[in-house]
């Protein structure tokens, strides 16, 4: 027991010094040893924990939100949806900077892959039966992702009360003007 509460003190040391340098600097020009030095740690000890610093923030967003989320026993998908902007929202420094990352591991990838997941279970509840096929995740993921990025990395974000009624306003107008397509068309 005490081995894993040290690993967590090591790794949320690590995380504060990444977070303290991703404020000061870009994510590029952030080494391991720059890290290491922040928390007077070793890079042996960085690398016991994390592959690489790509890895650790994966991390800081898996322990802050998904443990999170899935401390919660039931949510819905707009409930979710609330919880992530929010936390978005209260953290937009850090991940305004850690969405911009690009390449294999990045932050970037690992969240479109945790919201993927997300969308095919909320659709699988939704289409009730029908098939849910890549592209219907696809296409839902690409376009919640790229809002959420556009709309934190703006430095005027607007509040995630807001963000989150400009997207359901989307979705509803959307939703009845196919509904209202497709009920003409079977009248036909």
């Amino acid at each position: 027991m005490t081995d894993l509460a040290d690993s967590n003190i090591t790794k949320k040391a690590l995380a504060t010094a990444l977070k303290e340098l991703m404020s000061e600097k870009t994510f590029s020009k952030i080494s391991v040893s720059d890290i290491c030095d922040k928390c007077n740690m070793n890079r042996k000890s960085f690398y016991y924990h994390f592959k690489d610093k790509y890895d650790l923030v994966n991390w800081i967003f898996d322990t802050e939100f998904i443990c999170a989320v899935n401390e919660k026993i039931s949510y819905d998908g707009w409930e979710l949806l609330e919880i992530l902007c929010n936390y978005f929202y209260e953290h937009r420094d850090f991940y305004r900077k850690a969405l911009k990352i690009e390449g294999q591991n990045s932050f970037s990838e690992h969240f479109s892959e945790y919201l993927r997941s997300f969308i095919k279970k909320q659709l699988e509840i939704i289409l009730k039966g029908s098939e849910v096929t890549k592209f219907h995740i696809d296409f839902f993921a690409d376009g919640f992702i790229g809002a959420i990025t556009r709309w934190i990395i703006d430095k005027n974000c607007v509040p995630p009360e807001a963000f989150l009624s400009l997207l359901k306003s989307c979705l509803i107008s959307t939703a009845i003007y196919i509904s209202k397509d497709l009920e003409q068309e079977n009248q036909n």
